[in-house]
């Protein structure tokens, strides 16, 4: 189905909302937006939402659960109105954002379902889940000179951390379960990158209630959203593996000529396999076994 805008969506749709889990991607370009489907519909997401301009085009295959949403990504606060209207429209239910060239992983995704895994996370009385994004990049720049190649893509095996959260209202004393983490593209080539964009920790994954917001920064105005897990013990964690940053730096003038390559001795192929991102530590089963 194919709607106007996110009013025609909420007027004539909205019937999409009934079940879950949603996804929701934001298209920002035409870069493997039908790869990226494919991938949400496999793990086990009901409705995928799919924001994009009017210009793009679908695969005319596309699954009836695939909604169509023409919006405009190139303003201010895109994606903050999208998210933030459809989690107002359907309280209680887990919904996920990500753009396109992104792919989720979690713990076991091979063999269970996104819904299996937060039945799981519910029933330990969490409404959010921490993912962090993984930065993937072509291993051969001069044959896919945007970065993105499926078959050619690699990441980093090493060189990711945290730092405590500071809280501006409380004289910058950390916050209480959260974390700021740093990684990847975005640290290798931080001088590239805006300071408060270098973060790779998202909270993409959500419970949605009535007046609930997300922020610019990817946290939500609610801080329990924001925790990476319960008081009583560690939560599931989970990946975005996201060509999004390998191709702003090789498509903006200011970075693409300093780089001729974005391996160095701890890329590693990407095997699209959760077990390698579980042995690199890049998410955590917690308790799911």
């Amino acid at each position: 189905m194919r709607y106007s805008g996110i009013k025609d969506f909420l007027s004539k749709g909205r019937d999409a909302l009934a079940k879950g889990p949603v996804a929701m991607i934001l298209v920002e370009d035409e870069v493997e937006i039908d790869s990226t489907i494919r991938h949400y519909l496999e793990i086990g997401f009901k409705p995928v939402l799919v924001f994009m301009p009017e210009s793009f085009s679908l695969a005319a295959d596309t699954k009836p659960q695939v909604h169509r949403i023409d919006y405009d990504m190139t303003r201010p606060g895109a994606l903050e109105d999208a998210v933030n209207a459809m989690t107002n429209a359907a309280p209680g239910l887990w919904m996920y954002y990500c753009y396109n060239a992104e792919y989720l992983f979690y713990p076991f995704c091979e063999s269970r379902t996104v819904g299996e895994m937060l039945a799981f996370h519910t029933e330990e009385r969490r409404d959010s889940m921490l993912t962090y994004v993984i930065d993937l990049y072509a291993g051969d720049l001069n044959q896919h000179r945007n970065a993105v190649a499926l078959e050619d893509a690699f990441i980093d095996r090493s060189g990711y951390y945290a730092l405590a959260r500071p809280d501006a209202a409380d004289h910058n004393h950390p916050k209480e379960r959260q974390l700021d983490f740093f990684g990847g593209l975005r640290w290798r080539y931080e001088e590239h990158i805006p300071a408060r964009r270098r973060k790779i920790d998202r909270i993409a994954l959500f419970r949605s209630k009535s007046g609930l917001k997300l922020r610019d920064d990817n946290t939500f105005e609610d801080e329990e959203y924001n925790t990476y897990a319960c008081p009583w013990h560690h939560n599931l964690t989970a990946a975005i593996c996201s060509f999004r940053t390998a191709k702003a730096l090789k498509s903006n003038p200011g970075s693409t000529f300093d780089i001729e390559t974005f391996r160095w001795h701890n890329s590693t192929p990407f095997e699209w396999h959760s077990r390698q991102l579980l042995d690199l530590g890049l998410m955590e089963p917690g308790q799911w076994f």
